[in-house]
């Protein structure tokens, strides 16, 4: 699927799943000594902290493709970066299109956040920088533009949540769910996905039967569904937050 798809699938997956998990004890917070805390909701900052760094997760699984336009993210850092993903995954839609991958990222994702403040907010910058570029953020043609002005508005976005204090104790599960939901998506293309890696067995949603990327379905109704589907729930979650 194209990467606006994915990362608009990755953002409605965290708005529909989110209440449920601020009753998490790992979601909901920590006191000082350290004793579980069960919060009754995500403030409005995290949830929308949450959709976004979902919506980029969503993306993560295309890092194994150095062509890919989110590859270019943040100009040559990203591209490196994607040449890396792709040699020790096995090149594209192989080892970053699993269960086995959604689950790695979300646990490496839970021990920085737990344990590394720098590393979490290193990937909680790369999800952001990631989610912005799914929705066309940048100029056609200018990759290195386009690479300073991802820069510039991730840098704000997350200093906004650094200014209202956004704890991030469901970023392991926010990656998870996003990588997740990008695997469940190219699932339903005519390539499938090798969902039980190391097996090479490619699923296909239906079965057998694979939708074209970027062929009309996707552009003229999926896409629109899902953006109508996220706007919907950011109103039903935050609406009744600001109460």
């Amino acid at each position: 699927m194209m990467g606006h798809t994915h990362a608009l699938s990755g953002a409605a997956a965290w708005l529909l799943v989110a209440p449920g998990l601020a009753a998490l004890p790992t979601v909901g917070g920590f006191a000082g000594d350290l004793t579980p805390v069960v919060a009754s909701m995500l403030s409005p900052a995290e949830l929308i902290a949450g959709a976004l760094v979902c919506a980029g997760a969503a993306m993560l699984p295309d890092l194994d493709h150095p062509h890919a336009t989110i590859a270019q993210t943040f100009g040559p850092a990203t591209w490196v970066l994607s040449k890396a993903v792709n040699w020790a995954s096995g090149g594209h839609r192989h080892a970053t299109h699993s269960l086995a991958f959604a689950i790695a990222a979300g646990f490496g994702a839970h021990l920085l956040a737990d344990r590394y403040p720098i590393g979490r907010d290193i990937v909680v910058i790369l999800m952001i920088g990631l989610a912005l570029r799914s929705i066309g953020i940048g100029i056609p043609g200018k990759t290195i533009t386009s690479a300073l002005v991802n820069i510039g508005l991730t840098a704000a976005t997350f200093i906004m949540f650094h200014s209202v204090q956004v704890g991030y104790l469901w970023l392991g599960i926010a990656i998870a769910i996003g990588c997740l939901a990008h695997v469940i998506g190219d699932c339903l293309t005519e390539r499938g996905c090798p969902v039980l890696w190391p097996l090479q067995h490619r699923w296909l949603l239906p079965y057998k039967i694979g939708l074209k990327t970027g062929r009309a379905f996707e552009v003229k109704i999926l896409g629109p569904v899902l953006s109508v589907v996220v706007i919907g729930l950011f109103a039903a979650r935050l609406i009744p937050a600001s109460l």
